[in-house]
């Protein structure tokens, strides 16, 4: 019986081990969220301004666009999300292809919380105009110098 009560034991603890492994699984999964879940493919966005800071980590590259509004005098911080940093290396970009201080211009999706968050199509330099893609999570990344299609100007400040 000893021997039962010991496989049955091991098997017990297996069962539970596999259980925790599942439910970390899950809360990564989470993290990593869906582009519907987040932006709207239904609003598309050209910001124009200057790169203030470029965080080059997993799972997203994020640039962050300081976009002025001639209307209101405003200047609005954006953050953009990109694709992950070994798709944007596919794509020719390497950790520092963009500098703090460079003008560029960004098509991207809103975010659906109508923060100043959205994700990146295509950045292009507005010193060269190359093209750089932004490996997007909607699988819809521009390369090309054709211009985004539905693409607005960003919203006014607040």
């Amino acid at each position: 019986m000893s021997e039962s009560h010991s496989s049955m034991g091991t098997r017990a603890q297996r069962i539970i081990a596999a259980a925790i492994l599942s439910l970390a699984g899950i809360g990564v999964a989470l993290a990593h969220h869906s582009f519907a879940a987040q932006y709207d493919s239904n609003k598309p966005v050209k910001l124009d301004g200057v790169v203030t800071n470029v965080e080059w980590t997993n799972p997203h590259v994020y640039i962050y666009v300081d976009v002025p509004d001639a209307k209101s005098k405003k200047t609005t911080n954006w953050g953009v999300e990109m694709g992950p940093p070994h798709m944007l290396q596919k794509a020719g970009w390497k950790r520092n292809s963009l500098k703090v201080g460079e003008a560029v211009t960004v098509d991207a999706w809103l975010a659906r919380d109508g923060s100043n968050t959205a994700n990146a199509r295509r950045v292009t330099r507005k010193t060269t105009g190359e093209v750089l893609g932004a490996a997007t999570s909607n699988s819809q990344t521009l390369t090309s110098n054709a211009p985004a299609a539905g693409a607005q100007p960003a919203p006014a400040a607040k």
